[in-house]
Formats: structure tokens, C-alpha cells, sequence
């Protein structure tokens, strides 16, 4: 997939969506050289936390590229693979008393979320789909509503239909979205958490969706099929009091 496929599909997918930030994709480098090679990179000149770089191309179309030196703590680094899953963190023991009431709820927490294994990946690096720097992105991932992200996933069970079970670790849910995209390559939603609410600038009704990006293709494909249909986002309201025989009988011809 080449750079002006990619920045075809952003924008369509921005038009379906009716997206209010922009479509974004994020890769994993063996080496650092690799991820600074990036045209127009960005290195941080702070201490941030992923939510806050992965904000910086959502939210202001940035190129920007990070090593777990970068990163604030072990959470963040071991959500993509940039910093130790020892015993340490896997004990949790920084969030006891903070997110969870004993240690062991703490620990049974980081043992839920799906990370990318550690030791391979040196960087990281987060661009617009459309900017084509990634050339191309393990995933591609994108904010939107909740209608929006049910329209996007009828595209997707269009064709080849398959039932999506999606986990919620609760705080730390970057698991949930890029950690499980980037470690399984397989649509990944999630609820943004308090940390990418408060520090990645996360509205309060926007969901986070990552998924590989030939992924897309079928999602965008199956939305315009729905689309010839009558489907189309965002969705019309009918009326809770009318009638819905009428409103049924334009979908299905034989009636509901």
C-alpha cells in the first residue's frame, strides 16, 4: 500500500466518519537510525507520556518519533514494546492504592493487557495517514464517536462477516487499541482511559480504533455498500413515536 493510496483512504475515511481529528498510523523501528531516517521527523524535547505523542499526530498532524527514553514510566513503554515487562512491572505495584486496592488486583491488571513483547523494537513513530511517512504503518488508527465507530465496524462485517470481541482492561487501555493492534495486526477498539483523556487530549465521546491499514480497504468498501443502502452516518433519527412500518419497509422490501 503506497503513500497516495493511504492518503486516499484518510480521506474518504474522513468523509464517511465525518472524522474531527485526523487519521494517524503508527510503526515500530528495529533501530533508532531507522525511525530518524523519517522525513520531517519530530523528537521530543520533553518527557511525555505515548498518549500525549500519539495526540501530537491526531491533533496537530505531526510527524514524531520516540525511543522508551522518551517516555515517562515502564506503563507506557511496555504497552509498545519499548521497555522491560519484568517482574517489576508486572507486579503493579505502582498503580496498588492508585487504580486498583491491593497489589494483586494491581498485578491480575497488567497481566490482562496485551502488549507488544519487549526486546525486538528500539522506536517508534506516529504520522498522519495522509502525510505517507510510514511507508507503510504497522496500523492505522482514528477517533471517532461511537456511531461513527458502530457505522465503521458494519463496514468491516459487510463482507466476510466475523463477530469482534473487544476487551476493556479499564486504566492504561492503550492496550486495548495499539497494544493489541500492533501485537495481534487485527482490528483493535477501545474506550479511552483517564490517562489519554487528561494527557492525550481524548474527548469524552470519541472511541479509538487501530487496525492493520489494508483493513481499511474492506471497511471503506463495506460502508459504501451500506451506503447504496441507505445507511449512511450520521444516522438520521426517525422518531420515537411514529410509526416504523414505513421507515422499515425502505430497507427490507418484504417488511420486519
Amino acid at each position: 500500500m503506497n503513500a497516495k493510496d493511504l492518503a486516499a483512504l484518510a480521506a474518504e475515511l474522513e468523509r464517511l466518519l465525518k472524522l474531527r481529528a485526523i487519521p494517524f498510523g503508527m510503526k515500530l523501528f528495529d533501530t533508532v537510525e531507522e525511525m530518524e531516517a523519517i522525513p520531517k521527523i519530530r523528537r521530543p524535547q520533553s518527557v511525555h507520556t505515548t498518549d500525549q505523542i500519539v495526540a501530537q499526530a491526531a491533533r496537530l498532524g505531526w510527524t514524531v518519533g520516540i525511543t522508551g527514553d522518551d517516555l515517562v514510566g515502564a506503563q507506557c513503554r511496555a504497552v509498545v514494546g519499548l521497555g522491560p515487562q519484568d517482574a517489576e512491572w508486572r507486579s503493579g505495584k505502582a498503580m496498588t492504592g492508585v487504580w486498583y486496592a491491593t497489589v494483586e488486583d494491581a498485578s491480575a491488571h497488567q497481566a490482562a493487557m496485551q502488549v507488544v513483547p519487549a526486546g525486538r523494537y528500539r522506536a517508534l513513530a506516529v504520522a498522519p495517514l495522509a502525510s505517507g511517512r510510514l511507508d507503510p504503518p504497522d496500523v492505522a488508527l482514528f477517533y471517532a464517536t461511537p456511531g461513527a465507530m458502530m457505522y465503521f465496524i458494519n463496514g468491516l462485517q459487510w463482507a466476510g462477516y466475523k463477530r469482534f470481541d473487544w476487551s476493556v482492561v479499564g486504566e492504561s487501555s492503550c492496550a486495548d487499541s495499539w497494544g493489541r493492534a500492533l501485537s495481534r495486526r487485527e482490528p483493535s477498539l477501545s474506550i479511552p482511559c483517564f490517562a489519554e483523556r487528561r494527557y492525550g487530549g481524548v474527548l469524552d465521546d470519541e472511541m479509538l480504533m487501530a487496525l492493520p491499514p489494508e483493513q481499511l480497504v474492506r471497511a471503506i468498501e463495506g460502508m459504501h455498500a451500506l451506503a447504496k443502502n441507505g445507511f449512511r452516518y450520521p444516522f438520521p433519527q426517525y422518531g420515537i413515536q411514529q410509526d416504523v412500518r414505513a421507515g422499515m419497509a425502505v430497507s427490507y422490501a418484504k417488511g420486519p
